[in-house]
């Protein structure tokens, strides 16, 4: 069966690129050059509203990293990864991580404080030393304010 071609399903293709992204994803990483050695857990795909005038105008779809503190074990914290996206969600719609008349990004500092809050609740006191935003990325692109 060498050079033939193998009928394959739409979705089994979409479904194997989803769960090898997730897989990438999701697994622990090496933080960078300042903390060698200690574990990130990352998080990807957390679609997060950009609210104004109490309308939705956009939606930023953000990728975190976790940085864990000493003695934190990243895969008890990656079990906790719905708590996170869900407090982040919560977070967004009751006070919007907006940047004054840009619809295209979040405010980076005020979610990760936010996150930094809830964290502790959810995970427990220093498993999370600090939370960095690795990219941002807007549905619409245009439509923006003037």
């Amino acid at each position: 069966m060498i050079g033939q071609a193998v009928p394959m399903d739409r979705r089994q293709i979409i479904a194997t690129g989803a769960a090898a992204l997730g897989a990438l994803s999701a697994g622990p990483a090496l933080a960078g050059e300042d903390e060698p050695g200690a574990a990130t857990v990352n998080i990807s795909g957390v679609g997060l509203p950009v609210i104004t005038d109490g309308r939705v105008r956009n939606y930023v779809f953000v990728a975190l990293r976790l940085h864990l503190g000493p003695g934190a074990s990243a895969e008890v914290v990656r079990a906790k990864e719905a708590w996170f996206r869900d407090a982040l969600v919560k977070a967004a719609h009751r006070t919007p991580f907006v940047v004054p008349n840009d619809w295209t990004r979040l405010d980076a500092n005020a979610l990760s404080a936010s996150l930094m809050r809830s964290a502790t609740a959810i995970a427990g006191r220093d498993a999370v030393a600090r939370v960095e935003v690795v990219s941002q990325a807007p549905r619409r692109r245009t439509g923006l304010p003037g």
